[in-house]
Parts: structure tokens; C-alpha cells; sequence
């Protein structure tokens, strides 16, 4: 028996890279699957991914190819009608949503520059382009859990830290979808409805594979003569499926609620879920990143202060005090 089945996924973004290996294990778990994006028949990506041969209607056929139901929709998640069109087909055809899963862009590189030399009215905008995805696919999906008292919210992650990520919009960004998640784990605790955040380690997506001339079969080989491979830690990547494991072990755990408003990583859940990648392998991106480039992984800030949250100490009556920031 799988232990998805029955169960009702939307992936908003599984055209390509982590959301189409999302919707993947999730259709191996024998979950049936909305798999939405831009990137349709007829209608290729725009933006960073124009020209990009990749649709919605192949996952959706490695999604009932894997075993479970995939069903494609072309849907632009910066449109609001369109997200409201894509749930009130969900409901009208499954009457139920189990699991939301959003892979919605990736936040603006401001070409390196320092907070006060960036003209905002670039920035702006594109930080808005950014969140507004997020917020409107939350905000309609969100209804469809609440009737059944249960649901999974997952929005995939730049990063499994709070730390900065070197440029102002770049690290923005990402800091506020990690909000976004904690709020909503806030708000929706007492309905039985889980929402986190997952941080996969550097992916073998499409993309990636293409900028250095590998396949699934070669990528080894690659790591170890390409240099521009090597000085991205191509050797400790993982495929997209992986972090799909991770998303897919999280949503067949009944107490997955004790989660919710955590950041996670697919190395972890790894560690603790016991699946390998759809190469039989655990890669640990984590351990790889501190291993093979300590002076990132140990940088000091400029403040001294790394922005995590330490262990609350307790008053004399047992409550939490507010956690600070950690020095180091």
C-alpha cells in the first residue's frame, strides 16, 4: 500500500528542478498530483528560464509514471484569478487538498552592490514579483485544509539558516518566506494544519546539469575534471527527487504537526526518515558545505553576531524568556 494514496497534492512550480522532483515522489507515494507552472505545452517559460524546453505535462506524466496521479495545469501564481481558478478546480474535483508544496522563483541578485547604492525602484518591484506568488497560492489554498482539520504547507528554501545571505533583496527574500511559514504555523496550529520550510542542498536540476555539459550518468565524472563544477561542490549535490523524499516522508507522518514552523533540510530528514536518493545514495550537504569550504561555513560576521536563535532560558515559573541572538 503507498502511503500517499488517496491523498491530494499541489506542486505550484513543477515544471522543472526541485518542484518537478517533488511532484515526482510525491506520485511514487501514490499521491495524486496537481502540477502547475508556466511552463506548458505551447506555452514555454519566460523570464531566467525562456528558452527552456521543460512542461508541466511531462511531470505530470513522471508523476503517474512513478505511480500515483499527475494532472498538469498552466498556471501563472503572480495572477491572482488564476490561483483562484486552479482551487476551485481542486475542490470541485478532489474536494479535498492535502498537501501544498510551492517552488515559486528564486529571490533577485542586486548585482552585488551595497543596501544604499541599489535604485529601489528595481528592487522593489522585483521583491514584490518574488512574495505576491507566495502569499496568493497560501492564501487559496489554505481553506481547502482547514475543512478537514489537516494539511501540509511546504515552501522550498534558499537556505536552512537565518543567516544573511550577502545581499540585501537576495537574503529578503528568503527571510521573509521563512516568516511567512512561521506565521502560518502560528495561525493554523489549533486546525491541524503544518507549515514549514525545507532546504535542499545544491540540486542536479536540469539547469544545472546543462551548465556542465553532465548527465545522471556522467555527473561524477564531471565533478571531478570540470573546475567550475568543482568550485560549486558539484561532488556533494543531490538530485531533485531527494528533497521530493524529504517532502514525501513528511507528508505521510500522521504527527507531522510537531514540525510545523520549523526549517528543515533534506540531509536531515534524511537522517531522520531513512530515504536515500533515487541513486541509492544519502548525500549531506550540510557536512559537504563545512568539510570542503570551512572559511564560508565558519565566516564571522561583521556584526559578530549570527542571527539564530539560541536555547530560551527559563524564568522561575518555567516560562520561555525571549530568545536572543548568538554570539559567536
Amino acid at each position: 500500500m503507498k502511503p500517499l494514496r488517496g491523498k491530494v497534492a499541489v506542486v505550484a512550480g513543477a515544471t522543472r528542478g526541485a518542484g518537478r522532483g517533488i511532484a515526482r515522489m510525491l506520485g511514487e507515494g501514490g499521491a495524486t498530483v496537481y502540477c502547475t507552472g508556466r511552463g506548458a505545452a505551447g506555452m514555454p517559460s519566460g523570464g531566467r528560464h525562456a528558452g527552456r524546453p521543460e512542461t508541466v505535462e511531462e511531470t505530470a506524466e513522471m508523476v503517474t509514471a512513478a505511480g500515483g496521479v499527475g494532472i498538469p495545469v498552466r498556471v501563472d501564481h503572480g495572477v491572482e484569478a488564476e490561483v483562484q481558478a486552479l482551487y476551485a478546480r481542486v475542490r470541485a474535483e478532489q474536494g479535498r487538498l492535502d498537501v501544498q508544496v510551492n517552488v515559486l522563483g528564486s529571490p533577485r541578485m542586486d548585482g552585488f552592490k551595497p543596501f544604499w547604492e541599489l535604485d529601489l525602484s528595481e528592487e522593489l518591484p522585483a521583491f514584490e514579483a518574488y512574495l505576491w506568488p507566495h502569499l496568493i497560492t497560501c492564501r487559496q489554498a489554505v481553506p481547502l485544509m482547514l475543512e478537514r482539520k489537516r494539511g501540509l504547507i511546504v515552501t522550498i528554501q534558499e537556505s536552512h539558516t537565518l543567516a544573511y545571505g550577502g545581499l540585501m533583496f537576495y537574503d529578503l527574500g528568503p527571510a521573509t518566506l521563512k516568516r511567512l511559514m512561521y506565521g502560518l504555523a502560528e495561525e493554523l496550529a489549533p486546525h491541524g494544519v503544518a507549515a514549514l520550510s525545507i532546504a535542499p542542498g545544491f540540486m542536479r536540476t536540469e539547469e544545472v546539469l546543462g551548465t556542465f555539459g553532465a548527465t545522471e550518468e556522467t555527473w561524477r565524472d564531471v565533478a571531478r575534471s570540470n573546475e567550475q563544477a568543482r568550485s560549486f561542490g558539484f561532488a556533494g549535490s543531490e538530485t531533485p527527487c531527494f528533497v521530493g523524499r524529504a517532502v514525501a516522508a513528511l507528508a505521510a507522518d500522521a504527527d507531522v504537526i510537531r514540525k510545523s514552523g520549523t526549517i528543515l533540510s533534506s540531509w536531515a530528514l534524511s537522517e531522520e526518515y531513512g530515504f536515500a536518493d533515487v541513486n541509492g545514495e544519502r548525500p549531506h550537504w550540510g557536512r559537504y558545505f563545512a568539510e570542503n569550504f570551512p572559511a564560508m561555513a565558519h565566516a564571522i560576521p561583521n556584526t559578530g553576531r549570527r542571527w539564530e536563535l539560541v536555547d530560551a532560558a527559563r524564568d522561575g515559573a518555567g516560562n520561555a524568556a525571549e530568545p536572543e541572538l548568538a554570539t559567536v
